[in-house]
C-alpha cells in the first residue's frame, strides 16, 4: 500500500503527477463533452431527417399521378 505524508507528496504522485492528474484532466473534460457532442449531433439529425421528409412530400404531390 503508498502511504503520502502530505497533500503536497500526494499530488505529485512520486514524480508523476503531471501525467497521471494530467491524463485524469483530458479524461473528465472528455466525458463531460460527450455527452453534449451527441445531444447536439442527435438534434440536429433529427432536424435534417424532418427536412428530408418534407422535401419528399413535396415532391411526391407534385409528380403526376399516373
Amino acid at each position: 500500500m503508498i502511504y503520502w505524508n502530505s497533500i503536497g507528496d500526494f499530488l505529485a504522485m512520486g514524480g508523476y503527477g503531471f501525467y497521471v492528474w494530467g491524463s485524469f484532466g483530458v479524461t473528465a473534460l472528455v466525458m463531460a463533452i460527450e455527452p453534449i457532442l451527441v445531444a447536439r449531433q442527435r438534434k440536429n439529425t433529427i432536424a435534417r431527417l424532418k427536412r428530408q421528409l418534407r422535401a419528399d412530400a413535396r415532391a411526391e404531390n407534385r409528380s403526376p399521378a399516373a
